[in-house]
């Protein structure tokens, strides 16, 4: 006979989001009121993220309506873009290499639940997007995926496992579909 879920029986008091509840709710209200807006501008964007704990390399452009759960588990290398309607939801530790492209509506995912459990316990995995990554508009990076070196994961595609370098990969599940050449 089969199991059935029980939510309420969940109970993530184990995720520690780190620093205190009330830098936790300064943050929300910021990243609500002005990340998430549509003013425009770079420059405060980044000053924004760092001053609530995110590395920052230079150079970053981050468009209007980005959307970052807990900024000091955040790590941005240099030169690269974040379009508009990013969700990074770090409940694990985000790594954005240098030259990578996120764009429009991508949401890389670190948390899920077990659908093993009766109460669905919540799991959380890190995601790790090594330099020149590029993830399409509307695709989904999930828990505990490293995108490899210059690996491309087209619009609307599902990353549920890590990606090759310089491959293209398309789909859910995405799966290679073909070599990335970058042109000298």
């Amino acid at each position: 006979m089969q199991g059935q879920t029980q939510h309420a029986l969940f109970n993530n008091r184990w995720y520690q989001p780190g620093r205190n509840g009330v830098l936790r709710a300064l943050w929300h209200v910021c990243n609500s009121f002005l990340l998430m807006s549509f003013f425009p501008g770079n420059a405060w964007r980044r000053g924004l993220l760092r001053l609530f704990g995110a590395k920052i390399g230079q150079g970053v452009v981050i468009k209007p309506l980005v959307n970052v759960k807990y900024p000091w588990k955040l790590s941005i290398g240099e030169h690269p873009w974040l379009g508009e309607g990013v969700w990074i939801d770090n409940l694990g530790k985000v790594s954005i290499g240098s030259n990578c492209c996120i764009s429009q509506g991508a949401l890389l995912l670190c948390g899920n639940h077990n659908y093993h459990k009766p109460s669905s316990d919540l799991m959380v995995g890190d995601i790790t997007l090594e330099n020149g990554v590029w993830i399409g508009a509307k695709a989904v990076v999930c828990p505990g995926v490293t995108c490899n070196s210059h690996a491309v994961l087209s619009a609307g595609s599902i990353a549920t496992a890590n990606l090759d370098a310089y491959k293209i990969y398309s789909g859910n599940p995405a799966v290679a579909v073909r070599e990335r050449i970058i042109e000298a």
